[in-house]
């Protein structure tokens, strides 16, 4: 039995990793053979609640659990009270834009905002609606105000004069068309207006297209864009510390989508975007920021389209020249995940087994005999050391698992031997080098 392991989790994790994707819920009852990892990020995390901000790149190969690690990393960083949020780059999801997808990597970012009480996403509204009830405390308590009359609209402006100010000295860009915009979703909140709300909370997100359509929904001058966007992100980093929360932390996923952009020049400055941002969290422009990006070996080090193309980027991120499999050093930007052995396999093959059969309320006639012959059925498959990934090893145990479930009397041995190992790493890698060939 894996203690604290609530029904909705148990769902999210089988669903999920069958369908050949990181649950968003519960990865912490299934992580193994990472602790030297999680520890060295307690400690960032310490370093980025005491006004630091940090960038890390989590580098590995294709299945090798990066996207599982930053699930990780969620749970760890939303125990601490930091508020979080993930977002993958996509052909339209980028870092620097001049046709709308820088700010839709934005737009994505603000909606999967995530805390301990809502940690699948879509927490913004709670957090605003937080922060201005502190606000309000704060003016009837300078202004010897009863908590209950702070909501009648004779003290309304004295409410928007505070947030105006706390706003404005929080921010640095934009800081004025932002605390305009969250006056608004004050108005909103105080007024039970709940399309005043949406649309401030529309603007916040970068979900306004024209600066027209904003001034007239919301009186407001500017629209959060491919330009602004990473001045507005730093304004949320620190109002969600001013409310009370350790920092904010932003997962980006799926580098190889940088690398596969097709002009050199869009490449280059998407990287120029990240030396910016790395450069803003390590020389202490900003604070409590930490910023994980995730990608493989290749979107790193390939020399004509990786980071390592851009002679800045490659000059901070090289390994340090001393690490070894054995002698690792955790607190430089890239830390490499290195594929899980066999006897790590083994315990989370057994543990996804506890957590199948609490999501099943079944006992399965599956011992420990039986995950080792899976192993070495699934281990000596021919091509088995060069292509086999841990999700795939994880997605064949609980297909079979399912198999097993729904027909008891199946002949398990037989299973094992049906198993076949197939070559699913993507191509694009070299499609996008030919490309440029």
């Amino acid at each position: 039995m894996i203690s604290n392991l609530k029904p909705k989790e148990s769902t999210a994790i089988i669903n999920s990793l069958l369908g050949g994707v990181v649950p968003k819920i519960g990865v912490q009852h299934i992580t193994v053979g990472r602790s030297p990892e999680v520890e060295a990020f307690l400690s960032a995390l310490e370093d980025v609640k005491n006004g630091h901000s940090i960038v890390k790149f989590w580098i590995g190969e294709f299945g090798s659990g990066k996207s599982f690690m930053l699930h990780l990393l969620n749970t760890v960083a939303l125990k601490q009270k930091f508020v979080v949020a993930n977002a993958d780059f996509t052909p339209d999801n980028r870092l620097y834009s001049n046709d709308g997808k820088g700010v839709a990597l934005y737009a994505t970012i603000m909606d999967n905002v995530s805390i301990q009480t809502k940690p699948e996403g879509g927490a913004l509204p709670t957090l605003l609606d937080k922060w201005i009830e502190q606000i309000m405390m704060q003016t009837a308590q300078s202004n010897g105000i009863s908590l209950g009359e702070i909501r009648d609209e004779q003290y309304q402006q004295l409410v928007q004069n505070d947030i105006m100010k706390t706003v404005n000295e929080i921010t640095e860009v934009g800081g004025f068309d932002f605390a305009w915009v969250v006056v608004k979703y004050y108005e909103g909140f105080i007024k039970e207006d709940d399309l005043l709300r949406r649309n401030a909370l529309k603007w916040l997100k970068g979900e306004y297209k024209t600066k027209t359509e904003a001034r007239a929904d919301l009186g407001v001058r500017e629209i959060i864009n491919d330009l602004n966007y990473y001045d507005m992100l730093k304004n949320f980093c620190k109002l969600f510390v001013s409310i009370g929360y350790s920092g904010f932390m932003i997962n980006l996923d799926e580098a190889i989508n940088l690398y596969k952009i097709s002009t050199s020049v869009m490449r280059e400055k998407n990287y120029e975007k990240i030396l910016s941002i790395y450069n803003d969290c390590f020389q202490g422009k900003i604070s409590n920021l930490f910023i994980n990006f995730a990608g493989t070996k290749e979107v790193l080090e390939n020399p004509r389209r990786g980071l390592f193309s851009y002679q800045a980027l490659k000059s901070r991120l090289e390994t340090n020249k001393f690490e070894t499999q054995q002698i690792r050093d955790f607190a430089q930007p890239v830390i490499r995940l290195m594929p899980l052995d066999h006897n790590e396999i083994f315990v989370l093959l057994k543990k996804l087994k506890l957590v199948f059969d609490f999501n099943y309320k079944i006992d399965l006639a599956v011992t420990d005999t039986d995950i080792q012959q899976f192993m070495e059925e699934l281990f000596n498959k021919p091509g088995a050391n060069e292509f086999l990934t841990p999700r795939e090893v994880i997605r064949d145990f609980l297909n079979i698992l399912s198999i097993i479930r729904q027909n008891p009397n199946v002949d398990k041995k037989k299973l094992f031997g049906d198993l076949e190992i197939k070559d699913e790493r993507p191509n694009e890698t070299l499609l996008a080098d030919i490309e440029e060939l």
